[in-house]
């Protein structure tokens, strides 16, 4: 049984590790990850049709906690307490949940207080005490109706009837404030979905760059580079943890040192043709292998950069878009682009007037996009599995060519990435001015 410690408005955790609100979802999948052995058994419930509108959810049955991700920001709003027999939890050090320890409404009331009644929804028979970030629900029978003493917060039930808590929300803000124009009996159903979502705490930057949005410079038909709005971990002047701003600009031919100037060194360094059975080669022995073309992998900007083995300057960026049910999924965050496409000239039939560019965002439909472009190719299939000795469970991918970009399209018409390259004859002899500035 996990031993938890409840902060209202902000985390459920422990000595070793916490779940913070508004923490990424790769950083809770980490938590898990590192506690293999202790927490079992986690489910991922996404909705592969609707992945923007539906909750991204880690659900832990086994420890009765489940975490609520908002689909667009991935971020972690509601973390949900729903089995209360399967965990410890305590408050400022004071256990009031626990096998021993039963979390009826007059024990809530000693640990948390009451400085306000709660709501009580009379078809349901649901009763919710709520504090600032933390609200606690309570099953009543119908026979039992709750009362107030002294028009307080604090409850008077019949003996025998006093109720014992089911489950337990932690949000960031208050509630009352969110459903102050609620009836009573909307509210306990519909609170939690209105807590709002906190930014990313400092706790969770880790001394990276995370990307806020990304501007795709383009000229007419052709890709420069890329225009980056960034934040970060820095000091005040009174050494205090701040949110700083940076925002850079990469471009093609730029170099690998400049890259690593304006972005800081990538998370992973990852060589695109790495021959494993090289090493077993006689020929090995006599001459150095050939030299690989290399990516610089940016997990927390969703963003990967290519470059050339011979001359080291960018020739390729990939954009990650993070869609649960891709192969990649978890692997990067979201790359919050806006890319605008210059429909070729020589097509009579586009639908976007001439002169006018065609917008495309991490949250565009392909079916929307491709309409507008008039694509009209046939994709490329894509399948990761073919490849390599894992098993795919998300099935393939589709890629389409249009001008200097790919388009890895999944089955659901969601772009999962976009691939930017600079053709062969259009690459530049000399490093662009943002490389030797």
């Amino acid at each position: 049984m996990l031993d938890l410690e409840i902060i209202p408005e902000r985390s459920l955790g422990c000595d070793a590790w916490e779940f913070v609100l508004g923490m990424h979802f790769s950083q809770s999948v980490a938590i898990i990850q590192s506690q293999v052995g202790t927490i079992r058994g986690v489910q991922v419930l996404y909705s592969d049709q609707n992945p923007l509108s539906v909750d991204l959810v880690i659900n832990m049955p086994q420890d009765g906690v489940r975490l609520i991700f908002d689909p667009v920001a991935q971020r972690l709003k509601i973390i949900e307490i729903y089995n209360m027999k399967l965990v410890k939890l305590r408050y400022s050090g004071m256990c009031f949940n626990s096998a021993e320890i039963t979390p009826s409404i007059e024990h809530v009331e000693h640990c948390f207080g009451a400085t306000h009644p709660g709501l009580y929804d009379s078809q349901r028979h649901l009763f919710a005490l709520n504090f600032r970030g933390l609200s606690f629900y309570f099953p009543v029978d119908s026979k039992f109706e709750p009362g107030y003493a002294h028009g307080l917060g604090s409850l008077q039930f019949p003996n025998g009837g006093s109720p014992v808590v089911s489950r337990t929300t932690i949000y960031y803000g208050s509630q009352h404030q969110v459903n102050s124009s609620s009836q009573p009996s909307s509210c306990v159903s519909s609170c939690v979905s209105a807590a709002p979502l906190p930014e990313l705490p400092l706790s969770c930057y880790r001394h990276q760059l995370h990307l806020r949005r990304c501007h795709v410079l383009r000229d007419r038909h052709a890709t420069t580079g890329l225009r980056l709005h960034m934040f970060t971990q820095g000091t005040s002047r009174s050494l205090e943890a701040v949110r700083m701003s940076v925002s850079r600009v990469v471009r093609f031919g730029d170099s690998c040192q400049w890259v690593s100037r304006a972005l800081g060194a990538p998370q992973r360094l990852y060589y695109k043709a790495d021959d494993k059975m090289r090493i077993h080669r006689a020929a090995a022995r006599r001459r150095p292998p050939p030299a690989s073309d290399y990516f610089f992998n940016y997990f927390t900007l969703g963003l990967d950069v290519l470059f050339d083995a011979r001359t080291h300057q960018v020739k390729k960026f990939v954009l990650h878009t993070n869609y649960p049910g891709h192969y990649n999924f978890n692997t990067y965050h979201r790359c919050e682009f806006e890319l605008q496409v210059q429909p070729d000239k020589c097509d009579p039939n586009s639908l976007v007037d001439r002169g006018g560019a065609v917008r495309v965002t991490a949250y565009s439909k392909w079916e929307v996009v491709s309409r507008a472009l008039r694509v009209c190719e046939r994709p490329v299939v894509l399948n990761r599995a073919s490849s390599t000795n894992t098993t795919n469970p998300f099935g393939s991918t589709f890629c389409y060519g249009y001008q200097d970009m790919i388009f890895e399209v999944m089955p659901n018409n969601y772009i999962a990435s976009i691939t930017l390259y600079q053709p062969e004859g259009a690459r530049p002899v000399y490093p662009p001015v943002s490389s030797i500035a």
